[in-house]
């Protein structure tokens, strides 16, 4: 059963005292958050609730953080501000929220989740979740002062959205979130209608996004499933201009089937997200070419939307500082220029390394049968795409 946060009283468990004490007290979680060592966030612990006159030693605390299994979520708190929305699930029969606190923590990493991960092994985060109903983001997040999306970035996948995302997220002055399952799960509700898929949709964001260091603009890198969700973003976000990243079929081929992403994994992402089927259940690569292909027609289909540039792999990372950030109406100062060109220089997925170009090697790699799947499934939308953004240019 779910934890409830209970008034702290000299009889009171140790979590709940502890519990008490720390989520009530936005510069006690401060002071604990950030915190990597076990044994230094006890003892801080423990000292802090010592002074506040509670009963309640490192040692204790220690049991606490080492203890199978993890002590449950808590029900019926309302975070403040610098918690992020970590799932939406399913609890008795309802979409709650579990939240994560990153306090003033940047999410600088690739992608949402390695954010994530590296916040859940956190001493604090063993101890302090929270979990609240999705039906009442709406009135949470209107509470903040939320932004207004900058940009939006959807993509092919394997085609240079994440070194876009991550030399964004070289400047202070930005917060990126990259694919975040949380917006994901917003997307796939079908029990709402459009306006209430939106407005969920942009308190989400408003969460998501929080300017918690004095940011002044927030991008959002979506999943490449969402170019077919195009229509619900600019509903939700009718000024908000945005991108689609593409990149030759074949390099992206190759890219796959070194390493099948998760939405070539009918498991994780069923095949109607991209209106195809799968009858023999196995995915091959002609089925990793049927969804590439539907991601590239929903960014063809949507593109009469509005407020859409294309942009393709070749570009980069050129492109972000000629053509993406002048179509986000964004100015950067020298230091940020500078900052993005540094994160050019490394690969977006593994930053400790230095970015070494692949497309020559990926096109030699392909073989014939891999071509022919290409030429079948794919030529013609990437024929299109590369049209329809001459023209645009």
């Amino acid at each position: 059963m779910p934890a409830r946060l209970e008034t702290t009283t000299s009889t009171a468990d140790p979590l709940t005292t502890l519990r008490a004490l720390v989520l009530r007290d936005v510069a006690l979680q401060d002071a604990l958050g950030d915190i990597k060592d076990f044994t230094v966030f006890a003892e801080r612990a423990a000292e802090a609730a010592q002074a506040r006159g509670l009963d309640l030693d490192a040692e204790t605390v220690r049991d606490l953080l080492y203890a199978s299994p993890r002590p449950p979520v808590i029900d019926g708190l309302t975070p403040t501000p610098g918690w992020l929305p970590a799932e939406v699930s399913e609890v008795g029969g309802r979409p709650a929220i579990t939240w994560t606190r990153f306090g003033r923590r940047r999410l600088d990493e690739p992608f949402y989740d390695d954010s994530l991960v590296r916040r859940r092994f956190l001493p604090f985060s063993r101890l302090f979740g929270v979990r609240t109903a999705l039906s009442d983001l709406a009135a949470w997040s209107a509470a903040l002062a939320a932004q207004q999306p900058a940009g939006l970035i959807f993509h092919m996948s394997r085609c240079g959205s994440t070194l876009a995302a991550q030399m964004l997220a070289a400047s202070p002055a930005n917060v990126v979130v990259s694919e975040a399952a949380p917006l994901n799960a917003v997307t796939r509700r079908d029990d709402l209608d459009g306006d209430a898929k939106a407005a969920l949709l942009r308190a989400m964001v408003a969460a998501l996004g929080q300017a918690r260091n004095g940011e002044t603009r927030l991008f959002l890198k979506l999943d490449c499933w969402h170019s077919r969700d195009l229509p619900l973003f600019r509903r939700a976000f009718p000024h908000t201009p945005w991108v689609f990243l593409y990149r030759e079929p074949v390099e992206v081929m190759v890219s796959q089937a070194r390493r099948r992403g998760v939405q070539m994994v009918p498991s994780l992402v069923p095949p109607a997200t991209f209106g195809v089927d799968l009858p023999d259940g196995v995915p091959d690569e002609d089925y990793c070419a049927r969804v590439l292909a539907a991601v590239c027609e929903g960014a063809v289909r949507h593109y009469p939307v509005g407020g859409g540039r294309l942009v393709n792999y070749c570009q980069l990372p050129e492109a972000l500082f000629t053509q993406i950030l002048p179509h986000f109406g964004v100015t950067p100062s020298d230091a940020e220029l500078q900052g993005m060109r540094a994160a050019a220089v490394r690969d977006a997925k593994a930053p400790e390394q230095a970015f070494t170009p692949d497309g020559l090697d990926k096109r030699q790699a392909a073989t014939p049968a891999l071509r022919l799947v290409c030429e079948r499934r794919l030529d013609a939308v990437y024929r299109r795409l590369e049209a329809m953004r001459a023209a645009g240019d």
